[in-house]
């Protein structure tokens, strides 16, 4: 299988990586054209992938913020011909899934909305490793839902990486529930580290802190395009926490332990009823 990257940063590396060590070859387009020639030295990437050779792709893989992703199949959905599934891996679907439909029905290309849900709080290729995804879940979102042949071409492309599990949904209901599994974890770690507290910290943390915190280690330009595109989901999720935070703040406030018991035994029942 001939597999395109563009993009080679955690993600982008990741998949190029995971492809190389599975036998397949692996052309790659990066921003970076140092990042790119350190791929093709380390093994990752075969070669660079250009306007002459995108065609003979299997899988095009966009491993890039939303708008560029969407800024290159403008310009080269022309030339990417019927040949590559073109998967995009961005963290928000709606945009780039209503661009990316549209330009694959202009151009002929089939485009699958994507979102590998694996990562650290590190960015960049030298992050990246070929285990990446290996038992993760991969979000989709086909063109059609009921076309059997499409998911299982789409299945075996995605193979070589090694994902646990393949999930279909529409890109609505996977904004809507990005929102909180992953997007409102990042707004609060950034929030949570500003506290003057933590400067003084050593000493006095353990793993509730560090689980606390380890997204605050993000990347903020790429967190920034994901949070707006997903404004209306994530400001009702905000509100939500807020409206909660509140609550147990008066408690405390009042020394109002009924109320305190109350709310915490609430967030360990519902502890139990999410993870069983």
């Amino acid at each position: 299988m001939t597999v395109g990257v563009v993009g080679l940063g955690l993600i982008g590396g990741s998949f190029a990586k995971a492809y190389s060590v599975a036998g397949h070859k692996v052309l790659a387009a990066n921003r970076s054209e140092s990042t790119l020639r350190f791929a093709i030295m380390s093994g990752a990437v075969s070669e660079k992938l250009t306007d002459e050779n995108i065609k003979d792709c299997d899988v095009l893989l966009l491993c890039t913020y939303p708008g560029a992703a969407i800024r290159f199949m403008e310009e080269k959905g022309a030339i990417i011909g019927k040949k590559p599934l073109v998967i995009d891996t961005c963290g928000t679907k709606r945009g780039i899934v209503n661009a990316g439909m549209e330009l694959a029905k202009k151009f002929g290309f089939t485009f699958i909305g994507g979102h590998p849900m694996a990562g650290t709080q590190f960015s960049g290729f030298k992050y990246s490793k070929e285990t990446m995804f290996r038992n993760a879940p991969m979000i989709i979102v086909p063109p059609r839902f009921d076309d059997i042949v499409l998911l299982e071409r789409i299945k075996e492309c995605l193979k070589p990486a090694g994902f646990g599990r393949i999930t279909v949904t529409t890109a609505e209901k996977h904004d809507e529930m990005i929102a909180f599994t992953s997007q409102l974890a990042h707004v609060v770690s950034s929030a949570y580290i500003k506290s003057p507290t933590a400067l003084e910290r050593r000493g006095f943390s353990a793993g509730s802190y560090k689980d606390m915190t380890r997204v605050a280690w993000l990347n903020p330009e790429m967190w920034t395009e994901l949070f707006i595109d997903n404004k209306d989901n994530l400001v009702k999720e905000i509100d939500i926490l807020v409206t909660s935070l509140l609550e147990y703040r008066d408690a405390i406030a009042n020394e109002d332990s009924v109320t305190l018991t109350k709310l915490l035994a609430e967030g360990k029942k519902r502890k139990e009823e999410v993870d069983g």
